[in-house]
């Protein structure tokens, strides 16, 4: 063949791998916008099973459901993978009112993972503001008392985080002081109640804890301020038990060229249980579920596997990804991408790839038939809160789905979270979507990027400032002493 003839062929050979991958694009996203299972599925798991914690009834019965939507949505394999949570827990009917010098009730839940308090009388309520070190200096005596903490209405994810990131120092400082409890005020107006942890491992918490319904706990801090000293009972009586054994659910489509490397599309599949659970994450649960069943009605077949994993034990601390990062960990230098979706309804705008620059000109072409969403826009920032984060700290890439607040953080843990609040039109685009981006992951010619050494794991968690973070939740001492992530 001649030099001009190769330059020809090459040329055409290009052009039509070009043609042929925009012409899969084209079909994967038409098939992910078809009328689909979609929301019956959501439903099913919403209204039907309700909210999901690990440990109960409702858990298993989400697994089940999973297993089964996955079976039908054409996966060529689907199983579970159990792991330990170190411990049970559920909610008891807590209580406290104020009983001098005034009689009220007070609206209130424990905090999830926190221990149980029984029954107290005439407990000292202590106004502590923000809970920051200036305040307990300020206080006085703590020894028994109920520590009021205020906070500011949420209206950003920003502000979400801060949320999280500021309870670790004010519990180290209820504890020195001796305190009884501590009463987070509510981020939310309209006496809206919702549930977090402040335990990041699934063990028991250090401290009982309650979350005050906003306007009560304003109500409480006004009464203090005009002098009065305000005395309330108090119960928590939460149920706590022994170990409990959950299930990740994996379902996978073999790759047909490189079978042994893969792709990792996941959400997570439990919840709290005030609500149930629709934006935070049954709708991305589903959407899991959807994007197999839209990749195997395309025809299309990926050159390497792509696992779409339910993951469990996420609002105890990420503990389904954690147990699967680790249990896969001899073959994670095969894993070509993990993809995770987290954020409700919200228009995607794009993914975060976990400070990793390198990814970027490889993902930004990946990512490029996602214009017409608008979901197009990578960042290189890096977070923790959700699936990747133990697959980030393995040095495997990441792609998390930057989404618009819409009406995720509202609802957000709370009573409100329900079917009736998800977007089904824009869940259907992140179906598409997240089809697009796994497939793309799973079908490129050449890996989209390495695996991160330990060492350039530790430089971007120093560059992106997750260091910081990882320092304030407690999570550092185990990746300083190898316990946490790539150990090499």
């Amino acid at each position: 063949m001649t030099t001009v003839k190769l330059r020809v062929f090459l040329c055409l050979a290009l052009v039509g791998g070009a043609a042929w991958a925009q012409d899969a694009t084209d079909r994967l996203i038409a098939e992910a916008l078809k009328p689909s299972p979609l929301a019956h599925n959501l439903e099913q798991l919403t209204d039907r099973i309700g909210g999901r914690v690990p440990g109960t009834p409702a858990i298993e019965k989400a697994v089940e459901w999973g297993i089964e939507a996955l079976k039908a949505a054409g996966a060529d394999q689907v199983h579970t993978e159990n792991f330990t949570i170190p411990a049970s827990w559920s909610e008891g009917t807590t209580e406290m009112s104020v009983v001098a010098p005034e009689s009220f009730r007070v609206g209130v839940v424990s905090l999830a993972w926190a221990p149980a308090l029984s029954a107290h009388h005439h407990v000292p309520i202590v106004d502590l503001g923000d809970g920051a070190p200036e305040d307990y200096a300020k206080a006085g005596d703590l020894t028994g008392a109920i520590l009021l903490v205020h906070s500011d209405e949420m209206h950003s994810w920003d502000d979400l985080f801060a949320e999280y990131l500021k309870a670790p120092g004010i519990i180290d400082r209820a504890l020195r002081g001796k305190a009884l409890a501590i009463a987070f005020q509510s981020t939310r107006p309209h006496d809206l109640l919702y549930r977090h942890t402040n335990s990041l491992d699934g063990r028991i918490d250090r401290i009982p804890m309650v979350l005050v319904a906003r306007e009560d706990a304003a109500r409480l801090a006004r009464l203090i301020v005009s002098g009065q000293k305000l005395y309330a009972d108090l119960a928590i009586p939460n149920h706590v038990g022994p170990p409990i054994r959950a299930s990740n659910v994996i379902a996978q489509v073999r790759g047909e060229e490189k079978p042994e490397e893969f792709v990792v599309l996941g959400a997570h599949l439990d919840s709290w249980e005030l609500g149930t659970g629709a934006l935070d994450n049954g709708c991305n649960a589903a959407l899991v579920i959807d994007a197999l069943r839209a990749l195997k009605a395309s025809g299309l077949r990926p050159k390497r596997s792509i696992r779409f994993i339910l993951f469990s034990g996420e609002e105890e601390g990420l503990l389904g990804s954690h147990a699967y990062a680790v249990a896969h960990r001899p073959e994670l230098d095969k894993a070509a991408g993990v993809v995770i979706f987290d954020a409700g309804t919200g228009q995607v705008t794009g993914f975060s790839l976990g400070g990793r620059r390198d990814l970027l000109p490889a993902a930004s072409q990946l990512v490029a038939p996602l214009e017409r969403f608008g979901a197009a826009t990578l960042t290189t920032d890096a977070q923790l809160g959700t699936d990747h984060f133990d697959f980030m700290l393995e040095g495997v890439p990441t792609f998390v789905a930057n989404q618009q607040e819409a009406n995720y953080l509202i609802n957000y843990h709370a009573v409100s979270d329900t079917f009736d609040k998800v977007d089904l039109a824009q869940l259907k685009k992140h179906v598409a979507e997240a089809a697009v981006v796994a497939f793309g992951v799973a079908n490129a010619a050449e890996r989209i990027g390495p695996r991160l050494t330990r060492a350039q794991i530790q430089e971007t968690l120093r560059e992106t400032q997750l260091d910081t973070q990882m320092k304030t939740l407690g999570m550092w001492p185990a990746w300083d002493q190898g316990k946490l992530g790539r150990a090499e």
